[in-house]
């Protein structure tokens, strides 16, 4: 699905990710913790196209290199991207942020319907369904990363990006969205997740990563790495049991 080969991105003169490799397969969800300033963000937005970067991105079934490609093309080929911190639209209501998420393969101009792409948001986020009308400034902030997600999913992707989707909420709300992220992977839909809760991301996901400074110090089977000293000691908040 997606192979990252000696990945090196940057801001401006400074390099943020240093020969960085990477793999995600078909109907997999694979994880990426790590600290803050670690490079996570970086990663996902060097996918996305939205920042400088060198080496091999190659994706789809005939891998095709995306490295010089532009965040809209990116996008259109079904990458998408549920950045940090939600950004919804906040002067749209709930159905007009989720009808937003159709510009990557439908023209308004023309028309057409897109009625059941949004049904079938609504049936993973009854919620939604419930605040329609809504302008989503007033929702609360787990109301606002379903409608991220929903608005991602309005895209058809083809490969699905989620920056931080815990960030800031209650753990109550956080197990109900990470079973809709296994919902929305059981439907054939890969996933890429950088995510601060490491242990709910382990044990979500088939295989993860680990970065440090820019660079992936570990990886392996998730499971695998739940026991593992070097990520219990320094992310999950214990020592391993011998």
């Amino acid at each position: 699905m997606l192979r990252i080969r000696n990945l090196h991105s940057y801001y401006g003169p400074i390099e943020a990710l240093h020969g960085l490799n990477l793999e995600i397969g078909e109907k997999s969800i694979v994880c990426l913790i790590g600290s803050n300033g670690a490079g996570k963000t970086t990663l996902l937005k060097s996918i996305s196209g939205m920042i400088r970067r060198t080496g091999s991105i190659e994706y789809g079934p005939e891998s095709n290199d995306i490295i010089a490609m532009s965040p809209k093309k990116i996008a259109k080929m079904g990458i998408l991207h549920v950045p940090e911190g939600r950004h919804v639209f906040p002067g749209l209501t709930v159905k007009e942020n989720l009808e937003v998420g159709t510009v990557t393969w439908r023209s308004f101009i023309r028309g057409g319907s897109i009625k059941e792409d949004i049904e079938k948001v609504y049936e993973l986020f009854p919620r939604l369904s419930e605040r329609r009308n809504q302008l989503s400034w007033s929702m609360s902030g787990g109301e606002q990363q379903m409608l991220a997600i929903g608005r991602a999913l309005m895209g058809r992707p083809k490969l699905l990006l989620l920056d931080e989707p815990s960030m800031g909420l209650a753990p109550v709300i956080v197990n109900e969205l990470f079973k809709k992220i296994q919902e929305i992977n059981r439907q054939g839909i890969p996933i890429l997740l950088v995510e601060q809760n490491a242990k709910l991301a382990l044990e979500i996901s088939d295989y993860a990563y680990v970065i440090e400074e820019g660079k992936i110090v570990v990886e392996g089977e998730s499971k695998g790495l739940l026991n593992d000293p070097r990520v219990t000691e320094a992310y999950l908040g214990r020592v391993a049991k011998s």
